[in-house]
């Protein structure tokens, strides 16, 4: 994001600097503030201490995680378009990818999904569905109702769920983040969750991998290795869950304000353009397949107008035609982009 750092997060790198205090992370001061705004923000209180991790990143978590509960060979269920690094690391564990995609309105669809669970255990083995929550690129907040249906459909069809819930703290004014461990029925499922999208903190890697009750002993056989993360990203991360609550609120209402001027600037100059403000994230999915310029239009707009955008491409099915585009910037350079990206098609 392109924003200041938030002062009680810069200051405790700080101090961690003039103390000399870069060695291994110990404690769980980050699992009790994470728990804490878990309490606070999403009235959740059933992060447990005792069923933490310390891992060194969310990604890596989530590899982590898969080889603690399948194995080479067995299918991982996604919903597509999603993150690109989820295909790139199912493909480097040998894992096959079974897209289940989202429905038109970016949704979770419970018979797309069922169909994939039930080709997923086909063949038998350990199936795992792999769920972005809220989910990147569309900024979808899954509701209560969704995860239940989709801790019942997993627990029906024998799938084990592992969710990435790393976009968690930015959610749009009036949504309502749940946490998939929250739900009834989600008792097997591990999550990882990281402060490193909603203060800015993706250089200072740490994360924390959370088990439900029937999923505890999975976590326990994490080997040990596995938890060391940056101890200055733990620092980091622990002081903007405990400290940075206010800055957070300032940068929501900064992402919510460009939101609606995003919608404003496509009306007036990209009107063929469509876009559905996401509920979550601070990135936006735009819909360019009305302005005939092929599957990647990221490209055009890169190389006439100067504006980097991430193409649709690599996010799998539904992904071409469309651009990602991060809103965490000032008016002045989204407006800027926008008319770039205007005049890139005259």
């Amino acid at each position: 994001m392109d924003v200041p750092l938030a002062e009680p997060v810069a200051q405790a790198i700080l101090d961690t600097v003039a103390l000399g205090d870069t060695g291994y992370p110990t404690g769980r001061g980050y699992a009790e503030a994470l728990a804490k705004f878990a309490s606070e923000r999403w009235d959740w209180d059933g992060l447990t201490l005792e069923r933490t991790a310390i891992v060194p990143d969310v990604m890596l978590g989530i590899v982590e995680m898969l080889k603690l509960v399948s194995g080479p060979g067995d299918p991982v269920i996604v919903n597509s378009p999603v993150y690109p690094p989820f295909y790139q690391l199912l493909e480097n564990l040998g894992r096959p990818i079974i897209e289940a995609p989202l429905g038109a309105d970016d949704r979770l669809d419970p018979a797309v999904l069922q169909g994939a669970f039930e080709h997923a255990r086909e063949d038998g083995g350990r199936p795992v569905y792999l769920l972005c929550s809220p989910h990147n690129p569309t900024g979808t907040v899954h509701t209560a109702d969704e995860l239940a249906d989709v801790a019942a459909l997993a627990r029906t069809g024998g799938v084990r769920v592992v969710v990435d819930e790393i976009h968690a703290p930015i959610v749009a004014a009036g949504a309502i983040f749940v946490p998939y461990l929250s739900v009834p029925g989600s008792e097997s499922g591990l999550s990882l969750m990281s402060a490193s999208k909603a203060w800015n903190l993706a250089g200072l890697k740490a994360a924390l991998a959370i088990a439900g009750p029937d999923a505890a002993d999975d976590l326990d056989r994490l080997p040990e290795a596995i938890g060391h993360p940056s101890h200055v990203g733990i620092i980091a991360h622990t002081a903007a869950l405990r400290d940075g609550g206010d800055w957070l609120d300032s940068l929501l209402a900064g992402v919510d304000d460009n939101r609606r001027l995003l919608a404003h600037l496509l009306a007036e100059h990209l009107p063929a353009v469509r876009y559905a403000p996401g509920q979550a994230t601070y990135l936006a999915w735009l819909d360019c397949r009305g302005l005939g310029l092929d599957d990647d239009p990221a490209a055009v707009f890169l190389e006439r107008g100067r504006v980097a955008l991430s193409s649709g491409i690599p996010f799998g099915t539904g992904g071409a035609g469309f651009v990602r585009l991060n809103l965490a910037t000032s008016p002045t350079l989204l407006t800027e982009a926008v008319r770039r990206m205007a005049a890139a098609l005259d």
